[in-house]
């Protein structure tokens, strides 16, 4: 299968290519979980990028199973996003690792795994489905011509399997909005007692799953890859956005964006990110 990739982080040892491979959707919060999670270690890996549809047989052929992210590692193939995190943990100082023993931080991260990530990524959906000429150059970016072409061509087949997959029905995204808003009320109401991170005073797995996960609507501009920002958007798609970043707990997203999504860990010397 012939892919596009993109290379993230350094090269490997003495310029080599990368040894770690993640397969991904370009736009895929639960992908953007993983990528921010190996930026912010300074590990460098090659990004193959696929489409809805063709990357269930891109995972497979990586061996994992229909989902992506998939990050391929010397040591094997991992296929859930939480797993990728924790590799990642495993090659950090325990000081600035992501997952820091707290059981609530376990908890809140399988909190927003299951309820905001899909339910914000169908309501998005259910917007960018209407939008056919933004969601194709945002949602191809990176990823070979052909599938590009593929998608373009097969526009009605394309939307018709996601609206099966991700079950979408009319009025489903009225029942995904007023469940997205409850989980920013539900952060928002944890932050309300002047805590400066979601489980104490580090930035760490839940703060990130967190942001990543409620991207979708929140669009932050220093995102993994490129997405349309509110002035692109359809009135009512737009008018959601703005009132996502304006949410207390949207804000506190955004701002993790900005502080923590391309800020390297202070122990990543200059020979890890060389590859040395």
């Amino acid at each position: 299968m012939s892919v596009s990739a993109q290379g993230n982080g350094a090269a490997g040892v003495a310029g080599g290519p990368a040894l770690l491979r993640l397969v991904t959707i370009p736009i895929s919060h639960y992908c953007e979980k993983a990528r921010w999670a190996l930026d912010r270690r300074g590990l460098s890996y090659r990004e193959e990028f696929h489409v809805q549809g063709i990357h269930r047989v891109a995972a497979r052929r990586a061996g994992a199973g229909p989902t992506v992210p998939v990050l391929v590692t010397p040591e094997g193939v991992i296929g859930e996003s939480e797993l990728i995190l924790r590799w990642v943990d495993a090659r950090t100082e325990p000081s600035e690792r992501l997952f820091g023993g707290a059981a609530q931080e376990l908890a809140l991260c399988r909190r927003f795994d299951a309820e905001l990530g899909p339910r914000g990524r169908r309501l998005m959906y259910v917007h960018m489905l209407a939008q056919r000429e933004l969601a194709l150059e945002y949602n191809n970016q990176g990823v070979a011509r052909w599938e590009d072409r593929l998608v373009r061509w097969g526009w009605s087949s394309i939307s018709s399997f996601l609206r099966r997959e991700l079950e979408i029905t009319p009025g489903i995204e009225r029942e995904d909005e007023a469940l997205v808003f409850a989980e920013l009320d539900h952060v928002a109401a944890l932050l309300a007692d002047g805590r400066e991170y979601l489980c104490g005073e580090r930035f760490g797995a839940a703060d990130l799953t967190f942001a990543a996960l409620s991207a979708s609507l929140l669009l932050p501009p220093e995102y993994g890859v490129r997405l349309p920002q509110p002035e692109l958007l359809a009135p009512d798609t737009a008018a959601l956005v703005r009132r996502a970043r304006e949410h207390p707990a949207g804000a506190y997203a955004l701002e993790l964006f900005a502080r923590h999504r391309r800020a390297p860990l202070a122990s990543v010397s200059s020979a890890d990110r060389l590859g040395g």
